[in-house]
This record gives structure tokens, sequence and C-alpha cells, in this order.
């Protein structure tokens, strides 16, 4: 890719959401999106538009809740937590990525060696 930063499908940013409330419990838009950042070593770069719009996105579903609180800096936020539903969600999902990514590896794989017939 020519690009410095990776460019995420919608649904990859949504697991990677789900994945993050999942491991760290409630946190609010902010963290949750500097989180990715970090765990992905900078490679995904998250603006409030995104991270916002998925946050919307998995609220509608019923995979994510949401309330009112107050952040470490003492502004009022709006922090958000995992849900049944979008725990089970994020099983299939996962599961789904897991098959996918096998499959990515072994097509990208073709031609990198010879394997005996």
């Amino acid at each position: 890719m020519s690009q410095s930063k990776l460019d995420l499908l919608q649904g990859t940013l949504d697991l990677m959401v789900l994945q993050t409330l999942f491991a760290m419990g409630t946190q609010h838009g902010y963290g949750i999106a500097r989180r990715i950042e970090q765990v992905s070593g900078n490679e995904v770069l998250l603006n409030q538009g995104t991270i916002y719009a998925s946050l919307v996105r998995l609220e509608q579903r019923g995979w994510i809740q949401s309330q009112w609180g107050v952040s470490g800096n003492n502004r009022r936020a709006k922090f958000y937590s995992i849900t049944t539903a979008g725990q089970r969600q994020l099983a299939e999902d996962s599961r789904y990525w897991e098959r996918l990514t096998g499959v990515m590896d072994r097509v990208m794989a073709m031609g990198k060696t010879e394997e005996p017939a």
C-alpha cells in the first residue's frame, strides 16, 4: 500500500471498538480511539467523526450502551460499554475474522514457496 496509515472497512472498526470495550471495560470515545491507535502501533489513526460514527452505529444495533459521566480531566463525557448482545456479536465476528485471515494468509502465500505435490 502506498498510504502511510491503514484504511479500515466500517465493520473492521466496529469489531475493534467491540474488542476494546470487551477487553478494557467502560470507556469514553476518546479513550477507545486512543487505545486502538496505541495497540495498532499508530498504524490506525481515528478522528472524532470516525470513532463516533462507529459508536452510534454500534449503539443503534444494541451491541453497546452509553451513559453520561465525568472524564479523568473533569469534563462531561459519554461512556460506552459492551452489552451481552455485543459480546455475542464480537464472538461471531471474531470467528469470521479468523477464518478470513486464514484464507488471506493462504492466498497471499501462493508462489512464495513451492510445496511438494
